[in-house]
């Protein structure tokens, strides 16, 4: 049950709001083995001009970035998978937008299962019943 919060400097476009859903949930249903139909998206597009890196807007820089972080039920996936996991995504977005800044971040939330549901139950009480 994750939900991401993606943000992309990029013009947003029905083609790279597929591209961008399809690569998050091969890379959430496959190395972290959520399940697709309770995996929610959201993504937030931010121009050139208003994403800072180091001082300086992305348009100046010529550069493209990217930020999301996905929350997780804690003690579900080892460090090992997070670590595949946060490569994949950060090759899977520079193949999708191209010279890509460095300080494009990823950013796995473990939460608490008693913190942490949807359709009004904790992820604890799923578990249990």
């Amino acid at each position: 049950m994750p939900i991401l919060n993606v943000k992309v400097s990029a013009r947003k476009s029905p083609e790279l709001i597929q591209k961008i859903t399809t690569l998050l949930l091969d890379l959430t249903t496959g190395i972290l083995q959520k399940k697709p139909e309770v995996t929610a998206i959201v993504i937030d597009f931010v121009e050139h001009d208003c994403w800072i890196v180091g001082g300086k807007p992305l348009s100046v820089q010529g550069k493209n970035s990217f930020y999301f972080d996905i929350k997780i039920t804690d003690e579900t996936n080892t460090k090992d998978e997070k670590a595949r996991y946060i490569k994949a995504a950060f090759e899977g977005f520079a193949s999708l937008l191209g010279n890509l800044h460095e300080e494009s971040y990823i950013h796995i939330e473990d939460v608490r299962a008693t913190s942490y549901g949807f359709g009004g139950f904790t992820q604890e009480y799923r578990y249990h019943h």
